[in-house]
Protein backbone atom coordinates (compact mmCIF):
# COMPACT_ATOMS: atom_id res chain seq x y z
CA UNK A 1 0.00 0.00 0.00
CA UNK A 2 1.20 3.88 -0.82
CA UNK A 3 1.79 5.82 1.97
CA UNK A 4 -0.81 8.50 1.21
CA UNK A 5 -4.10 8.23 0.19
CA UNK A 6 -5.37 10.85 -2.77
CA UNK A 7 -9.18 12.38 -2.73
CA UNK A 8 -10.28 15.09 -4.23
CA UNK A 9 -12.14 17.85 -2.48
CA UNK A 10 -14.30 20.31 -3.02
CA UNK A 11 -12.64 23.67 -3.43
CA UNK A 12 -15.71 26.09 -4.42
CA UNK A 13 -19.51 25.76 -5.24
CA UNK A 14 -20.04 25.76 -8.64
CA UNK A 15 -21.99 28.66 -9.98
CA UNK A 16 -23.67 26.62 -12.95
CA UNK A 17 -22.09 24.51 -14.20
CA UNK A 18 -18.67 23.36 -12.62
CA UNK A 19 -15.57 24.12 -13.89
CA UNK A 20 -12.34 21.78 -13.00
CA UNK A 21 -11.32 24.99 -10.78
CA UNK A 22 -14.28 24.28 -8.30
CA UNK A 23 -12.17 20.86 -7.17
CA UNK A 24 -8.89 20.09 -5.85
CA UNK A 25 -6.61 17.40 -5.43
CA UNK A 26 -5.32 16.78 -1.72
CA UNK A 27 -3.69 14.14 -0.07
CA UNK A 28 -4.38 12.44 3.69
CA UNK A 29 -3.00 9.79 5.64
CA UNK A 30 -4.41 6.28 4.91
CA UNK A 31 -7.29 5.29 6.49
CA UNK A 32 -7.33 3.22 9.48
CA UNK A 33 -10.14 0.73 10.25
CA UNK A 34 -12.21 0.59 13.37
CA UNK A 35 -13.80 -1.68 14.80
CA UNK A 36 -16.05 -3.09 12.71
CA UNK A 37 -14.70 -1.82 9.79
CA UNK A 38 -12.75 -2.15 6.40
CA UNK A 39 -10.61 -0.38 4.47
CA UNK A 40 -11.13 -0.67 0.50
CA UNK A 41 -9.10 0.02 -1.87
CA UNK A 42 -10.77 1.54 -4.82
CA UNK A 43 -10.83 0.15 -8.43
CA UNK A 44 -14.18 2.08 -9.51
CA UNK A 45 -15.99 5.18 -8.73
CA UNK A 46 -19.16 5.92 -9.37
CA UNK A 47 -19.83 9.59 -11.24
CA UNK A 48 -24.05 10.52 -11.32
CA UNK A 49 -25.93 12.84 -11.79
CA UNK A 50 -27.44 13.49 -8.04
CA UNK A 51 -23.49 14.37 -7.11
CA UNK A 52 -24.58 18.00 -8.76
CA UNK A 53 -27.23 18.48 -6.03
CA UNK A 54 -24.40 17.55 -3.05
CA UNK A 55 -21.94 20.13 -4.01
CA UNK A 56 -24.34 23.15 -4.81
CA UNK A 57 -25.09 23.94 -0.91
CA UNK A 58 -29.03 23.84 -1.64
CA UNK A 59 -30.98 22.16 1.24
CA UNK A 60 -32.09 19.09 -0.40
CA UNK A 61 -33.07 15.30 1.24
CA UNK A 62 -29.09 14.78 2.13
CA UNK A 63 -26.24 16.92 3.54
CA UNK A 64 -24.37 18.57 1.46
CA UNK A 65 -20.53 18.02 0.94
CA UNK A 66 -19.11 20.73 2.76
CA UNK A 67 -15.87 23.03 1.40
CA UNK A 68 -12.84 21.11 2.03
CA UNK A 69 -14.60 17.73 2.58
CA UNK A 70 -14.17 14.03 -0.70
CA UNK A 71 -16.79 14.32 -3.06
CA UNK A 72 -19.36 11.90 -2.30
CA UNK A 73 -19.08 8.67 -4.60
CA UNK A 74 -20.14 5.02 -4.30
CA UNK A 75 -16.83 2.56 -5.09
CA UNK A 76 -16.57 -0.64 -5.63
CA UNK A 77 -12.99 -2.27 -4.60
CA UNK A 78 -10.85 -4.65 -3.01
CA UNK A 79 -10.65 -4.70 0.79
CA UNK A 80 -7.16 -4.02 2.22
CA UNK A 81 -7.55 -4.46 5.96
CA UNK A 82 -10.61 -5.60 7.73
CA UNK A 83 -11.62 -5.30 11.66
CA UNK A 84 -14.93 -6.71 10.86
CA UNK A 85 -15.06 -10.99 10.77
CA UNK A 86 -17.44 -11.08 7.92
CA UNK A 87 -14.99 -9.45 5.52
CA UNK A 88 -11.28 -10.60 4.79
CA UNK A 89 -8.52 -9.00 2.97
CA UNK A 90 -8.65 -9.79 -0.52
CA UNK A 91 -12.60 -9.43 -1.00
CA UNK A 92 -14.28 -7.59 -3.17
CA UNK A 93 -17.45 -5.21 -1.98
CA UNK A 94 -19.20 -2.13 -3.11
CA UNK A 95 -20.14 0.60 -0.93
CA UNK A 96 -17.06 2.23 -0.35
CA UNK A 97 -17.43 6.21 0.00
CA UNK A 98 -16.12 9.14 -1.64
CA UNK A 99 -13.72 10.30 -4.88
CA UNK A 100 -10.74 8.26 -3.24
CA UNK A 101 -8.12 5.98 -3.40
CA UNK A 102 -9.12 4.49 -0.14
CA UNK A 103 -11.66 4.48 2.41
CA UNK A 104 -12.39 2.94 6.03
CA UNK A 105 -16.42 1.83 6.10
CA UNK A 106 -18.41 0.40 8.39
CA UNK A 107 -18.51 -3.11 7.32
CA UNK A 108 -22.40 -3.69 7.36
CA UNK A 109 -22.52 -1.19 4.77
CA UNK A 110 -20.65 -2.77 1.80
CA UNK A 111 -22.23 -5.60 -0.09
CA UNK A 112 -19.81 -8.58 -1.11
CA UNK A 113 -18.88 -9.08 -4.31
CA UNK A 114 -18.40 -12.36 -6.35
CA UNK A 115 -17.22 -11.59 -9.43
CA UNK A 116 -17.75 -14.99 -11.26
CA UNK A 117 -21.55 -13.80 -10.93
CA UNK A 118 -20.64 -10.21 -12.65
CA UNK A 119 -18.16 -8.17 -13.45
CA UNK A 120 -17.62 -6.24 -10.45
CA UNK A 121 -18.26 -3.13 -11.59
CA UNK A 122 -21.84 -4.05 -12.69
CA UNK A 123 -22.17 -3.30 -8.70
CA UNK A 124 -22.44 0.74 -9.57
CA UNK A 125 -24.37 0.40 -12.43
CA UNK A 126 -27.06 -2.09 -13.82
CA UNK A 127 -26.82 -3.64 -10.76
CA UNK A 128 -26.59 -1.08 -8.32
CA UNK A 129 -27.93 2.21 -7.52
CA UNK A 130 -29.46 3.01 -11.31
CA UNK A 131 -30.83 -0.07 -12.28
CA UNK A 132 -32.40 -0.10 -8.65
CA UNK A 133 -33.70 3.19 -9.69
CA UNK A 134 -35.47 2.11 -13.13
CA UNK A 135 -36.84 -0.82 -11.05
CA UNK A 136 -38.09 1.08 -8.19
CA UNK A 137 -39.58 3.57 -10.52
CA UNK A 138 -41.19 1.14 -12.78
CA UNK A 139 -42.71 -0.67 -9.91
CA UNK A 140 -43.93 2.21 -7.78
CA UNK A 141 -45.00 4.90 -10.48
CA UNK A 142 -44.59 3.70 -13.90
CA UNK A 143 -46.61 0.51 -13.51
CA UNK A 144 -46.45 -0.29 -17.37
CA UNK A 145 -48.94 -2.21 -18.44
CA UNK A 146 -48.90 -4.32 -22.25
CA UNK A 147 -49.67 -2.16 -25.17
CA UNK A 148 -49.27 0.92 -23.40
CA UNK A 149 -46.55 3.49 -24.73
CA UNK A 150 -43.80 4.41 -22.25
CA UNK A 151 -41.06 7.46 -23.49
CA UNK A 152 -37.34 7.13 -21.93
CA UNK A 153 -35.88 10.19 -21.53
CA UNK A 154 -31.92 10.17 -21.53
CA UNK A 155 -32.43 6.68 -22.86
CA UNK A 156 -29.10 5.55 -23.84
CA UNK A 157 -28.32 6.58 -19.79
CA UNK A 158 -27.15 4.13 -16.97
CA UNK A 159 -30.95 4.62 -15.35
CA UNK A 160 -33.15 5.11 -18.98
CA UNK A 161 -31.36 1.96 -20.57
CA UNK A 162 -32.85 0.10 -17.62
CA UNK A 163 -36.25 1.28 -17.56
CA UNK A 164 -37.02 1.22 -20.68
CA UNK A 165 -35.57 -2.61 -21.24
CA UNK A 166 -38.18 -3.51 -17.85
CA UNK A 167 -40.65 -1.59 -20.12
CA UNK A 168 -40.52 -3.86 -22.94
CA UNK A 169 -40.15 -6.81 -21.11
CA UNK A 170 -43.50 -5.66 -19.13
CA UNK A 171 -45.30 -5.74 -22.78
CA UNK A 172 -45.01 -2.02 -23.41
CA UNK A 173 -44.28 0.16 -26.50
CA UNK A 174 -41.33 1.89 -25.39
CA UNK A 175 -40.12 5.43 -27.08
CA UNK A 176 -36.12 6.35 -26.31
CA UNK A 177 -35.24 9.78 -26.28
CA UNK A 178 -31.33 10.60 -26.37
CA UNK A 179 -28.76 12.59 -27.59
CA UNK A 180 -27.02 11.94 -31.10
CA UNK A 181 -27.17 9.32 -34.05
CA UNK A 182 -24.58 6.55 -32.40
CA UNK A 183 -26.96 6.39 -29.13
CA UNK A 184 -30.20 6.36 -31.14
CA UNK A 185 -28.40 3.97 -32.88
CA UNK A 186 -27.64 1.77 -29.86
CA UNK A 187 -31.15 3.12 -27.53
CA UNK A 188 -33.03 0.97 -31.11
CA UNK A 189 -30.59 -1.80 -32.15
CA UNK A 190 -29.31 -3.22 -29.11
CA UNK A 191 -31.06 -2.33 -25.99
CA UNK A 192 -34.25 -3.40 -28.43
CA UNK A 193 -36.69 -0.26 -27.94
CA UNK A 194 -39.26 0.22 -30.46
CA UNK A 195 -38.06 4.08 -31.33
CA UNK A 196 -35.55 6.37 -30.81
CA UNK A 197 -35.78 10.13 -30.85
CA UNK A 198 -32.61 12.72 -31.08
CA UNK A 199 -33.59 15.41 -28.91
CA UNK A 200 -31.79 17.55 -30.94
CA UNK A 201 -33.85 17.37 -33.75
CA UNK A 202 -37.87 18.36 -33.75
CA UNK A 203 -38.64 16.59 -30.78
CA UNK A 204 -42.46 17.35 -30.76
CA UNK A 205 -43.34 16.32 -34.30
CA UNK A 206 -40.84 13.22 -33.68
CA UNK A 207 -42.83 11.97 -30.74
CA UNK A 208 -46.06 12.00 -32.82
CA UNK A 209 -44.28 9.85 -35.67
CA UNK A 210 -43.97 7.27 -32.61
CA UNK A 211 -45.80 7.62 -29.82
CA UNK A 212 -49.36 7.90 -32.43
CA UNK A 213 -51.49 7.12 -29.50
CA UNK A 214 -50.06 9.13 -26.97
CA UNK A 215 -48.02 8.35 -24.16
CA UNK A 216 -48.99 6.47 -21.10
CA UNK A 217 -45.69 6.44 -18.68
CA UNK A 218 -42.80 9.33 -19.39
CA UNK A 219 -39.55 8.04 -16.66
CA UNK A 220 -38.62 11.47 -16.45
CA UNK A 221 -34.59 11.93 -16.17
CA UNK A 222 -33.77 15.39 -18.52
CA UNK A 223 -36.48 18.15 -18.11
CA UNK A 224 -36.19 20.91 -19.96
CA UNK A 225 -37.14 21.50 -23.63
CA UNK A 226 -37.56 17.47 -23.07
CA UNK A 227 -40.42 17.68 -20.61
CA UNK A 228 -41.79 20.54 -22.14
CA UNK A 229 -42.25 18.57 -25.56
CA UNK A 230 -43.72 15.20 -23.66
CA UNK A 231 -45.81 16.91 -21.19
CA UNK A 232 -48.81 17.63 -23.41
CA UNK A 233 -48.66 14.60 -25.97
CA UNK A 234 -49.96 12.66 -22.38
CA UNK A 235 -52.38 10.46 -22.22
CA UNK A 236 -55.23 10.44 -19.34
CA UNK A 237 -54.20 8.54 -16.34
CA UNK A 238 -50.68 8.71 -17.22
CA UNK A 239 -47.99 8.35 -14.81
CA UNK A 240 -44.92 10.70 -14.98
CA UNK A 241 -41.61 8.98 -12.84
CA UNK A 242 -39.66 11.84 -11.96
CA UNK A 243 -36.38 10.55 -11.12
CA UNK A 244 -34.01 13.51 -12.41
CA UNK A 245 -33.65 16.85 -13.98
CA UNK A 246 -30.10 17.03 -15.55
CA UNK A 247 -30.89 19.73 -17.64
CA UNK A 248 -31.76 22.02 -15.16
CA UNK A 249 -29.27 20.94 -12.03
CA UNK A 250 -26.96 23.73 -13.05
CA UNK A 251 -29.61 26.38 -13.96
CA UNK A 252 -29.04 29.19 -11.36
CA UNK A 253 -33.05 30.32 -11.32
CA UNK A 254 -36.00 27.78 -11.57
CA UNK A 255 -37.25 27.20 -15.15
CA UNK A 256 -40.93 28.43 -15.74
CA UNK A 257 -43.01 25.08 -15.02
CA UNK A 258 -45.59 23.76 -17.64
CA UNK A 259 -49.49 25.00 -16.75
CA UNK A 260 -50.41 21.66 -14.36
CA UNK A 261 -54.33 22.10 -15.29
CA UNK A 262 -53.61 19.36 -17.19
CA UNK A 263 -52.67 17.04 -14.06
CA UNK A 264 -56.83 17.27 -13.22
CA UNK A 265 -57.83 17.34 -16.84
CA UNK A 266 -56.21 14.25 -17.94
CA UNK A 267 -56.17 12.77 -13.76
CA UNK A 268 -52.37 12.59 -14.23
CA UNK A 269 -50.20 10.96 -11.45
CA UNK A 270 -46.68 12.81 -11.25
CA UNK A 271 -44.39 11.14 -8.34
CA UNK A 272 -41.18 12.02 -7.61
CA UNK A 273 -38.59 9.33 -5.70
CA UNK A 274 -35.55 8.96 -4.11
CA UNK A 275 -34.11 5.23 -4.70
CA UNK A 276 -32.37 5.28 -0.65
CA UNK A 277 -35.58 5.40 0.42
CA UNK A 278 -36.21 1.89 -0.93
CA UNK A 279 -32.68 0.36 0.22
CA UNK A 280 -35.21 -2.68 2.04
CA UNK A 281 -36.11 -3.84 -1.87
CA UNK A 282 -32.70 -4.06 -2.95
CA UNK A 283 -32.78 -7.99 -2.05
CA UNK A 284 -35.73 -8.18 -4.66
CA UNK A 285 -34.47 -5.99 -6.82
CA UNK A 286 -31.46 -7.83 -7.58
CA UNK A 287 -33.56 -11.42 -7.79
CA UNK A 288 -35.28 -10.25 -10.57
CA UNK A 289 -32.41 -8.22 -12.38
CA UNK A 290 -29.45 -10.06 -11.65
CA UNK A 291 -30.22 -12.88 -13.52
CA UNK A 292 -31.56 -10.85 -16.72
CA UNK A 293 -27.93 -9.49 -17.02
CA UNK A 294 -26.27 -13.07 -16.63
CA UNK A 295 -28.39 -14.53 -19.09
CA UNK A 296 -27.79 -11.63 -21.00
CA UNK A 297 -31.19 -10.58 -21.50
CA UNK A 298 -30.99 -7.27 -20.00
CA UNK A 299 -27.86 -5.24 -22.07
CA UNK A 300 -25.63 -2.57 -20.63
CA UNK A 301 -22.96 -0.35 -21.28
CA UNK A 302 -19.34 1.40 -19.14
CA UNK A 303 -18.04 4.38 -19.95
CA UNK A 304 -14.85 4.33 -18.14
CA UNK A 305 -12.35 7.16 -17.88
CA UNK A 306 -8.82 6.35 -16.24
CA UNK A 307 -7.79 7.62 -13.31
CA UNK A 308 -8.62 9.55 -9.55
CA UNK A 309 -7.51 13.04 -11.49
CA UNK A 310 -9.78 12.93 -14.34
CA UNK A 311 -13.30 12.46 -12.16
CA UNK A 312 -13.61 16.34 -11.99
CA UNK A 313 -13.45 16.97 -16.25
CA UNK A 314 -15.38 13.47 -16.29
CA UNK A 315 -18.03 14.54 -14.45
CA UNK A 316 -18.96 17.53 -16.01
CA UNK A 317 -18.72 16.23 -19.31
CA UNK A 318 -21.87 13.94 -17.75
CA UNK A 319 -23.88 17.15 -16.89
CA UNK A 320 -23.45 17.73 -20.72
CA UNK A 321 -24.25 14.64 -21.77
CA UNK A 322 -20.48 13.53 -22.91
CA UNK A 323 -20.55 9.96 -21.58
CA UNK A 324 -22.39 7.00 -23.41
CA UNK A 325 -23.23 4.64 -20.80
CA UNK A 326 -22.94 4.20 -17.55
CA UNK A 327 -20.27 6.88 -16.66
CA UNK A 328 -17.11 5.34 -14.25
CA UNK A 329 -13.49 6.50 -13.12
CA UNK A 330 -10.59 3.35 -12.48
CA UNK A 331 -9.53 3.78 -9.90
CA UNK A 332 -7.12 1.20 -9.87
CA UNK A 333 -6.48 -2.48 -12.53
CA UNK A 334 -9.01 -4.66 -11.67
CA UNK A 335 -7.32 -8.15 -11.06
CA UNK A 336 -10.91 -9.65 -11.62
CA UNK A 337 -10.70 -8.79 -15.68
Amino acid sequence: MPERNRQIVLKRRPNGMPVPEDFAIAEGALPEPGEGEAVLRGIYLSLDPYMRGRISGVRSYARPTELGEVIEGRVVGQVVRSRDPALREGDYAAGGYGWQLYSAVPAGGLQKLDPAEAPISTALGVLGMPGMTAYIGLRDIGQPKAGETVVVAAASGAVGAVAGQLAKRAGARVVGIAGGREKCRYVAEELGFDAAIDHRGDLGPALDRACPQGIDVYFENVGGAVQQAVFPRLNDFARMVMCGMIAEYNDTSPRPGPNLGAVIRKRLRIQGFIVSDQRQSFGEFRAAVAPLVRAGQLKYREDIVEGLEQAPEAFIGLLQGRNFGKLLVRLADDPTR
